[in-house]
């Protein structure tokens, strides 16, 4: 089993350097078991084994989003990657792991600079306006996140310098010129291989990054720069576990980038960058605004503070395609410069267009997730973003196909489920029924079947959320219920309440506990996916919150341990069928 990080002190990595001080650079070991902790002058890369660092898969989870840049309120993107991670980590809640869920605002830069200047304030009421608007998306779809951290935070900027510190100290930072392209758009700096030419003419204003489009500029300029290049070894190394990076149709285009790998810029000139932090030893430089991004994931657990190490590393980072490269090449190594683990795994996602087309300010498509809360209302549109979306594609957002889905999936298929079970021709005392008496008393083929699925569905839906298949999960669920409903059209209950026969009670009964319980096994399921609305309807049918946990989505007839409830109090419609 692997040592505690605790084990893993200050002293200890010390001590392995003292040894590791005698091998010859020709003697690196190269393995997926090693990380460089150490870089001076003179010993350019040392190593640690692995086996010193944690293995905190357990019980303590850290999942992130990436932290939302504010040259821009929130769209439907932003929305779908927030409620991602918060999904991956209420499945994990639900496992009985300690989850600390991190997300933020990132709010350097010149981008931000100028946008603040078009809003006709000041960058910092800029910022925590646009923060703000960041913070209520993701009070209105119910992330519950452990900690919102902004970059303009003062805890953030002590972080930072401590982490370009110890970078520094390693020998990982040098003084040194930078000349080449620059996005502004994107905040990165272009290889020549990603710079298209438009035309025969050499004007800056011609070239364009391959990836986006945008125009790049020309720069010249000294700044530090970090020792990237030295990483294309660890960096394969890292790879070579096929989980670092899920879905894998990502992984070629990463290792393809580990070739050409060259140092990274990491200050710009202050009078070029101004709204951004300055470096620790010299106020005319500042820290380029990836390296400040990236290290938020250390500021919200509490680096460099010892308590970071409770959830350090993080389990899942949540990204998106756009910013690929910046997590999976820079954060890494900066990681292992600075003897840290790199996250054990890299969630990344393709984007939400509109009618096929990505969404931009220019085209005027750029839809708000406020907006389309209206429309869809805010558990129905996130609902849809969770089932319509595949990882390793890009979803096309339609109100059209939105409204069909939750139409025929949350009101008629799960909703009207439960208002034909309290229909006043069935159960107008209400009463919800407890007993687990079905599986024998109810022997139609159909009901067989309900029961079979429902034994089923709670092993088959954590397969699909531990490989990030929520399509598929919820594709699971609902399957369930239509056959639920199959059977409740099957043995016709309101013709059973008519009959005054013993036979006829019981199996109305059974017939309205088995609907019952493949709601309770569906809401469950779908919590970490409709968290508001499973919750009510697991109120609704009074379960206790210490039997919400994944364990629960065993049908009660195999645990053999029946809840008590009393009836419902009223009736209550759980979703309303959206018109065009």
């Amino acid at each position: 089993m692997l040592e505690s990080r605790e084990a893993t002190s200050a002293s200890t990595i010390e001590q392995y350097n003292e040894v590791a001080v005698h091998l010859s650079k020709s003697s690196r070991i190269q393995s997926l078991w090693t990380f460089p902790v150490l870089m001076t002058t003179q010993t350019p890369q040392l190593y640690v084994r692995r086996n010193n660092f944690s293995d905190n898969a357990v019980k303590n989870t850290y999942i992130t989003t990436p932290i939302f840049y504010v040259n821009a309120g929130p769209h439907i993107g932003h929305a779908y990657t927030a409620v991602l991670a918060d999904t991956v980590a209420r499945f994990n809640s639900m496992l009985g792991h300690s989850v600390f869920l991190s997300t933020g605002t990132d709010e350097h830069g010149t981008k931000v600079q100028n946008a603040a200047n078009n809003a006709n304030l000041s960058t910092p009421e800029y910022c925590t306006q646009i923060s703000r608007e960041f913070q209520e998306m993701c009070n209105t779809f119910q992330v519950s996140y452990s900690n919102f951290i902004r970059t303009t935070e003062e805890r953030h900027r002590e972080a930072v310098h401590y982490f370009w510190n110890r970078l520094e100290e390693r020998g990982y930072i040098y003084k040194g010129k930078y000349s080449g392209w620059y996005s502004v758009s994107e905040e990165t700096f272009v290889s020549n291989k990603e710079v298209l030419q438009n035309d025969s003419t050499t004007e800056s204003s011609d070239k364009t990054f391959s990836q986006t489009g945008h125009v790049l500029e020309w720069t010249e300029e000294d700044n530090y720069k970090f020792r990237l290049s030295s990483f294309k070894d660890d960096l394969k190394c890292w790879f070579q576990d096929e989980n670092v990076l899920k879905p894998t149709i990502y992984r070629n285009k990463v290792i393809s980038w580990l070739d050409d790998l060259e140092d990274l810029s990491i200050s710009r000139p202050s009078k070029r960058v101004p709204w951004a932090i300055s470096t620790p030893s010299d106020e005319s430089h500042t820290v380029y605004v990836w390296l400040d991004a990236l290290v938020n994931y250390l500021t919200s657990v509490g680096y460099p503070d010892d308590s970071f190490k409770k959830f350090w590393p993080p389990t899942v980072q949540v990204i998106g395609k756009d910013i690929l490269k910046f997590h999976s090449v820079y954060w890494p190594a900066f990681l292992m410069a600075a003897g840290l683990e790199p996250p054990k795994q890299l969630l990344c996602h393709g984007h939400w267009t509109v009618k096929d087309k990505k969404m931009s300010k220019s085209k005027g498509n750029v839809i708000s997730p406020f907006t389309a809360a209206k429309d869809f209302t805010a558990d129905g549109f996130r609902y849809f973003l969770l089932r319509e979306a595949v990882l390793h594609a890009d979803a096309n957002y339609s109100m059209l196909k939105g409204q069909r889905i939750l139409n025929a999936e949350l009101a008629d298929t799960l909703g009207n489920l439960i208002n034909r079970c309290f229909g006043n021709g069935v159960n107008p005392e209400g009463i919800i029924y407890n007993s687990v008496e079905y599986k024998t008393i109810l022997r139609s083929e159909v009901a067989l079947k309900n029961i079979k699925a429902l034994e089923e569905l709670g092993e088959k839906a954590k397969k699909h959320y531990e490989e990030y298949h929520l399509h598929h999960a919820v594709d699971a669920v609902i399957s369930t219920l239509h056959i639920t409903n199959q059977m409740f059209n099957h043995h016709k209950p309101w013709y059973l309440k008519k009959s005054e026969n013993f036979d006829s009670a019981k199996e109305l009964e059974s017939v309205i506990s088995l609907c019952f319980e493949s709601v309770r096994v569906a809401a469950l399921i779908l919590y970490p996916i409709l968290p508001r609305l499973s919750s009510d309807l697991l109120d609704f049918f009074q379960i206790p919150q210490t039997n919400r946990t994944w364990e629960d989505t065993k049908p009660l007839h195999l645990t053999g341990v029946p809840i008590e409830r009393t009836p419902a109090l009223s009736k209550k419609l759980f979703f309303k069928k959206l018109q065009n």
